[in-house]
């Protein structure tokens, strides 16, 4: 059985290899860019952030032959929280007037177990580069009322901000950080076919 999945497999990337892959768009109504971050230990805080572009080549079978670009406005970042998050737009931490916009373009895609893969890439914060490995999974296609065709992703990492010059590390009695070192990062995204 395994080989034949293999033959399968295999069949697809020659396919999808002779066929160019179509570009989607992000439907930002059903989609999410967010993170959170354990605050004095004991809780974690959520945020997203709001205004972003790019797109995702895919050719509607083969997440391995795909490609992805974001770039992200950091001025967007929304915690619920307009004091924290004029404090999180600060050189205390993205310093969004200086560094504006954050940005991921991926190198390559490894396919896993049944629509899970690996999405390896470049993310870069505060004009600091640094390849992150993504868990990915692939939710599947449908075509909706309106004749287009929408796919959907999910993708999770996480992330030392320490590695990015987030830098701000202020700590309680006993040592521990204020604002953790990890941020984990969650992308729910359900993309258009552009026609």
């Amino acid at each position: 059985m395994l080989k034949h999945v293999s033959v399968f497999l295999l069949l697809i990337a020659f396919a999808a290899a002779s066929v160019p892959a179509d570009t989607w768009t992000f439907d930002k109504a059903h989609s999410s860019i967010g993170f959170s971050v354990r605050h004095l230990v004991v809780s974690k805080t959520k945020g997203y952030f709001t205004d972003y572009n790019g797109h995702v080549k895919f050719d509607g079978k083969n997440p391995a032959e795909g490609s992805v670009e974001v770039i992200i406005q950091m001025a967007s970042i929304d915690t619920d929280n307009a004091d924290r998050d004029k404090h999180l737009k600060s050189a205390d931490f993205f310093d969004v007037e200086k560094y504006p916009v954050m940005k991921f373009q991926s190198k390559k895609v490894i396919p896993g177990e049944d629509d899970t893969f690996k999405l390896i890439g470049d993310l870069t914060i505060k004009d600091v580069t640094r390849e992150v490995t993504l868990d990915g999974e692939f939710n599947g296609m449908i075509n909706d009322a309106r004749g287009n065709t929408r796919a959907g992703f999910s993708a999770e990492t996480t992330i030392n901000r320490q590695d990015f010059n987030v830098a701000w590390d202020n700590k309680l009695q006993d040592g521990s950080l204020v604002v953790s070192n990890d941020v984990n990062i969650v992308l729910e995204l359900e993309l258009i076919k552009e026609k």
